[in-house]
């Protein structure tokens, strides 16, 4: 495996304090540059007969159904992970799909794409968090198959109503209220649903939901799993099978 610099873009759309608060670096113009600028892109080279083959890393890892979000959410993204998600869907259906997020969120619009896609095709997407998953990307996170929504022991995980600003004629700013306050109800029935179907179908009505995504929530993993985000922490990856059969083979033996 080799590296070759690649530079990544940042995030737009979204506050410096969130950004900040998951550890993310700045706002691209804000602030001096941080290496995160200018990140390494890893390539893998694999020869065989046929010749010598090199992958980036991501492409290698969407050979084994493993897609990675990171970063903010907006249209560049949205369509990537949408096409990742049909392409594997048509190669092999029935095979689950593993999603990896860590983004501060952005665009609902761009956000529902991918929700939506993630429910449409056949294949079960199991989703975990890494690192942090705010906004857009924890309405993801808890969109996963139900019972595979996973985070790691130390991610952060916030929850909050729709933001956005807009300015204008006193008719053109009510639209905009009307089209914002549609999209705050239509997030809030989305999590009510993923939570209700964690913790049982009347556990949560959508006044309780609304309430608990009025502000800003940070959760960490253990109150996400208590309140149906999530379905389990994850602290080492299980053993597979053959590892089991390998390990039973080493252990020593009774004379």
């Amino acid at each position: 495996m080799f590296l070759r610099p690649r530079a990544l873009r940042v995030f737009r759309g979204v506050s410096q304090q969130q950004v900040r608060a998951f550890g993310f670096s700045g706002l691209p113009g804000q602030g001096p540059a941080t290496p995160m600028a200018n990140i390494p892109m890893p390539y893998i080279e694999e020869s065989s007969a046929a010749g010598r083959k090199t992958w980036d890393i991501f492409s290698k890892l969407l050979q084994e159904r493993i897609i990675c979000l990171n970063g903010e959410v907006n249209d560049y993204m949205s369509a990537s992970i949408v096409a990742q998600l049909l392409w594997l869907e048509s190669d092999t259906p029935e095979k689950p799909i593993t999603m990896y997020i860590n983004s501060p969120g952005g665009s609902v619009t761009s956000g529902m794409a991918i929700y939506d896609t993630m429910t449409y095709i056949k294949s079960p997407v199991s989703t975990v968090c890494i690192g942090g998953a705010a906004s857009m990307a924890a309405i993801l996170l808890a969109g996963g198959e139900a019972g595979k929504r996973f985070s790691l022991p130390h991610s952060s995980i916030m929850i909050h109503q729709p933001l956005g600003g807009t300015r204008g004629q006193a008719s053109d700013i009510m639209i905009y209220a009307n089209q914002i306050q549609k999209t705050r109800e239509q997030s809030n029935k989305i999590m009510q649903y993923h939570l209700n179907k964690a913790k049982g179908h009347d556990k949560y009505s959508l006044e309780e939901i609304n309430d608990l995504m009025e502000r800003d929530k940070y959760l960490t993993p253990e109150e996400a799993l208590d309140l149906g985000v999530i379905d389990e922490i994850l602290t080492k990856r299980p053993e597979t099978e053959s590892e089991k059969k390998e390990g039973q083979s080493d252990a020593p033996k009774a004379s």
